[in-house]
């Protein structure tokens, strides 16, 4: 799959920086930036390419759409699909879609599998979106992608977005626990992969049962620096769930650089080390 013959590992999880992607997150630029305490200027998807192609390091790219409840339209997926046409050895495209869109969701995740190979949908959001996984509602969505063979990405545990304003935006917390939201469809839904976005604190130990539970689900380790990884989730991902943990950086928050050079500060074995960073995407993906 990959022109790079010394691929070193599979970033899971990036948020693309194009002008029209950071357009889409209105007044949630603002926010988020300051939550994070990083600025979000634009970034090309040649620009992130290149960047990874140096690291020798494949990207996953998520949208998002959550206009349903928030009145903004998410940046067009067919820029992630053709990012992926255009930079095939680096990015793997996932398709952003709003779950209270019904058939049309189900439309827009068939449309972008037919027309650009998508690997998955996501990163949804069941906070920032205003919904449960686990409502039958949706099943149709899931069913749709289990059929077609994609991943399906949930952030799961705390929100960055709202974070830090009266009433974090009208987000609940509740709606991102892993366990029984995201365990629910786990289990109605064996042939589905799941990735499991973040440690979920703080409810990281329900997200490790899930995953150590559920062989049809993943945990990614974005979003969080993994020098303040709880004790837990390493030790975990050290032994336990060591075949179904990934590298995610949650880029542009967190850089690859950063991420790997803390990672590696771990101490994990050798062989946990090679599974999270790269074979285990590799599996997940069919690479």
């Amino acid at each position: 799959m990959s022109a790079i013959d010394d691929l070193v590992a599979i970033d899971v999880h990036t948020h693309p920086q194009t002008e029209e992607f950071l357009a889409a997150m209105g007044q949630r630029h603002q926010q988020m930036a300051k939550h994070f305490g990083r600025e979000r200027p634009a970034v090309s998807f040649a620009e992130q390419a290149d960047q990874y192609r140096d690291r020798k390091m494949m990207a996953v790219i998520v949208n998002s759409d959550s206009e349903t409840t928030s009145g903004i339209k998410g940046a067009p997926n067919d820029l992630l699909g053709r990012a992926q046409v255009d930079h095939p050895d680096v990015f793997l495209a996932f398709a952003g879609i709003d779950p209270w869109k019904g058939e049309a969701a189900v439309a827009e995740i068939r449309r972008m599998h037919a027309e650009y190979g998508i690997k998955g949908v996501g990163e949804l959001n069941p906070s920032r979106q205003k919904f449960l996984a686990n409502d039958r509602r949706f099943f149709p969505i899931w069913e749709t992608c289990a059929e077609l063979g994609l991943v399906v990405m949930f952030h799961s545990g705390f929100p960055g977005a709202g974070a830090g304003t009266p009433g974090g935006g009208g987000y609940r917390l509740e709606n991102a626990r892993p366990v029984p939201y995201i365990d629910d469809v786990a289990a109605e839904f064996p042939e589905l992969k799941i990735i499991s976005a973040h440690p979920a604190w703080p409810w990281h130990l329900e997200n490790l049962a899930m995953v150590w539970h559920k062989s049809n689900v993943y945990l990614d380790l974005s979003g969080w620096a993994p020098k303040y990884l709880p004790p837990e989730v390493v030790r975990y991902a050290d032994s336990l769930i060591s075949d179904r943990v990934l590298f995610g950086s949650d880029w542009p928050v967190m850089t690859a650089d950063r991420w790997m050079s803390e990672f590696d500060e771990l101490g994990l074995k050798p062989e946990s080390r090679q599974k999270i960073l790269l074979d285990n995407a590799r599996t997940l993906f069919g690479l």
